[in-house]
């Protein structure tokens, strides 16, 4: 796991990590602890956007059963897809 000695980061990962639901816990929990220290500013604001959604849409969104907003880009969301399926 990355040192998250920035505080955005630490918000982010804990936000991450403490959902409603099990299954975002999982799926951006621990997408977030490996690849926020990777991401750019731009692809952080997307990131933060993505957390303010209900965990119902974000579930749906990330399995693939919904396809996401206009207002947040796939490439976002696919990456974390991919990143669960390597898992």
């Amino acid at each position: 796991m990355a040192n998250f000695s920035d505080p955005r980061l630490k918000r982010l990962l804990f936000q991450s990590q403490h959902r409603g639901m099990q299954e975002n816990d999982l799926l951006l929990g621990r997408f977030a602890e490996r690849r926020l220290a990777e991401m750019t500013p731009a692809e952080l604001d997307q990131f933060e956007a993505l957390l303010a959604e209900p965990d119902g849409d974000l579930l749906k969104w990330l399995t693939g059963r919904e396809p996401p907003p206009p207002s947040h880009p796939m490439s976002l969301i696919q990456m974390i897809i991919d990143f669960n399926e390597a898992k």
